[in-house]
């Protein structure tokens, strides 16, 4: 009888004649979880695998400063009579030691790959530490060459690290410079020339080039000089073929970290 009378108010129309309406309750989207991020033993991996296929002889250099702290700590066992003491020492020296040498040459096989291509410059310049005002395109371009002129904001003043052949890529530095010199009288200006040719700096050491200049401003003069340069207008649009985000190498990765 219960069920007759279910039934019966199921089909039953509503007092204007319509067909009964149901309510139908909609299921919230399950929200999209953010992808993980890689952890610290995968991302090792990814470097080590980098760097060893840029550079095979670098597993036989971590092999050897794995084997060298050992024998240094066994060494040091045996004269104190402790050796278990200076193994457990010794071991996780050894890995600190492996891991520095996979972030060094990690580095060089990262520089490795991005040597040659338009936008490496800027990508040496990400690598700086803090205390530097860095812009991602370049400031400067020559279409036809592709010569790029990038800058640095910091402590010594403005750096303009130039990519392309020195005698050729004069002409568009003397320019940026005067502009400089224009917009921020009084402010230093240097030039840094990426390449490995000759008056020019490697890719690897334009950041601690750069590092080791002369300080000649405060950081509260290093962020007005930036507000100034920054207050000239739209940035130029980067020519085809010159894009710094493919040639930027992974921080990270880099440091082995």
């Amino acid at each position: 009888m219960a069920n007759s009378t279910d039934n019966s108010s199921d089909t039953a129309s509503n007092a204007d004649g319509s067909a009964p309406r149901r309510r139908f309750f909609a299921r919230k989207p399950k929200a999209d979880k953010p992808p993980k991020k890689p952890g610290t033993l995968k991302r090792i991996g990814e470097v080590f695998a980098m760097t060893r296929r840029n550079d095979p002889n670098a597993v036989w250099v971590m092999v050897l400063a794995f084997l060298g702290v050992i024998a240094v700590g066994l060494v040091i066992g045996f004269l104190i009579r402790n050796v278990v003491t200076m193994l457990i020492i010794a071991i996780p020296l050894a890995f600190l030691a492996a891991l520095f040498i996979l972030s060094r040459r990690a580095e060089r096989a990262a520089f490795a790959q991005i040597e040659g291509k338009p936008g490496a410059a800027g990508a040496a310049l990400s690598v700086l530490r803090r205390g530097w005002i860095l812009k991602d395109e370049p400031v400067a371009v020559n279409p036809r060459t592709q010569d790029a002129v990038f800058r640095a904001i910091g402590r010594p003043g403005i750096v303009l690290v130039a990519e392309g052949p020195v005698s050729r890529v004069k002409q568009l530095v003397n320019a940026e410079r005067v502009k400089m010199n224009r917009i921020v009288p009084g402010v230093p200006v240097q030039v840094v020339h990426a390449g490995n040719g000759e008056g020019q700096v490697p890719l690897q050491r334009i950041s601690k080039t750069l590092q080791k200049m002369k300080k000649n401003l405060t950081k509260q003069e290093v962020s007005a000089v930036d507000k100034r340069l920054s207050a000239l207008g739209p940035r130029m649009p980067i020519p085809k073929g010159v894009d710094p985000f493919k040639a930027r190498p992974d921080r990270k990765a880099m440091r082995g970290r």
